[in-house]
């Protein structure tokens, strides 16, 4: 293949490439929000240890219904995470198609399309997965407040 054939399909997987830089920037906030759940988590059990020792009960109740919401929210995070990475995986598989398919002059417009549409199905459900985590986060906080607000 000479160089003049090569550069309209480089122009093509430059899409492709930056999709995965952009979801690369994504699942780095995922896998920060992630991470603070875990710790959130942690911190939460070593409370509700030392609340098993005499502390009011209903203490240990909104402890507990806290842990019960961040073990749903990683478990929506994990989910998102992982479908935001099948959605890079999918983009830098696409892009590698590209390349073979210009190389080798096979015709696999069809195959090329239903990659960049998964790799899009995975990313839109990563993001839907992501944001019932920021709705269940709002849940958590709402208890919180409600906590506060019946002790005053």
């Amino acid at each position: 293949m000479r160089l003049a054939e090569l550069i309209p399909v480089l122009q093509i997987a430059v899409g492709p490439v930056i999709l995965v830089s952009g979801v690369g920037l994504l699942l780095l906030s995922m896998t920060n929000r992630f991470g603070r759940i875990i710790d959130r988590t942690r911190m939460l059990v070593r409370e509700l240890r030392a609340a098993a020792s005499g502390h009011d009960p209903g203490d240990r109740e909104l402890i507990r219904a806290q842990l019960a919401i961040l073990e749903r929210r990683a478990r929506l995070v994990r989910t998102a995470i992982a479908l935001s990475t099948l959605a890079v995986l999918l983009a830098a598989t696409l892009v590698i198609l590209l390349f073979l398919t210009a190389l080798s002059g096979v015709e696999a417009a069809a195959l090329l399309a239903l990659l960049f549409a998964a790799c899009m199905a995975s990313l839109i459900a990563g993001l839907v997965w992501f944001l019932r985590d920021v709705n269940l986060s709002l849940r958590a906080l709402q208890l919180e407040v409600d906590a506060v607000a019946h002790d005053l």
